[in-house]
């Protein structure tokens, strides 16, 4: 018997450096890979925001927040797969 899916939240900030059109494909990446494994429930992006200090010489990144439910076992795999993303700044993700 599959566990029950639960609640989860991600915020990822996206390099800037790279233009609108790639910061648009690697959010587009990310809600796809949650859809495939989980139900995205609300995409709040909070746009172009300065950093609170230097991260890869860059002092500003692009934040979007996902409130999805997927398995307990899929946050492990997202969590791989944003290490392994070229764009990808800093990521978090939280179970409600």
């Amino acid at each position: 018997m599959s566990k029950p899916n639960a609640s989860y939240e991600t915020v990822m900030v996206i390099t800037t450096k790279d233009g609108e059109e790639a910061t648009t494909s690697i959010i587009e990446k990310f809600k796809g890979l949650i859809e495939s494994n989980g139900t995205i429930e609300s995409v709040d992006d909070w746009g172009k925001r300065r950093l609170a200090y230097e991260i890869q010489d860059q002092l500003e990144g692009h934040y979007v927040l996902v409130n999805f439910t997927c398995p307990p076992e899929f946050p492990a795999e997202l969590d791989r797969v944003y290490k392994i993303t070229d764009g990808i700044l800093r990521s978090l993700i939280v179970a409600k």
